[in-house]
């Protein structure tokens, strides 16, 4: 499973806004490469922060 799948399903498992250590965390990764993906993930519209620092899965 690559590093973003994992991020968005583990934000999904969770039901609500996380920090990204709170992602590294649950889902066994280094934060730094959470950091990167959520980066990623964020610029291509995947993912929204409903505040600093938080994120979530974009909602349709």
């Amino acid at each position: 499973m690559e590093i973003s799948e994992l991020i968005l399903q583990t934000m999904n498992e969770a039901g609500r806004p996380l920090k990204s250590s709170e992602i590294a965390e649950s889902a066994g990764v280094d934060k730094k490469m959470v950091d990167k993906a959520l980066k990623k993930l964020k610029d291509d519209g995947n993912i929204v922060s409903p505040k600093r620092c938080y994120y979530e899965p974009k909602r349709p």
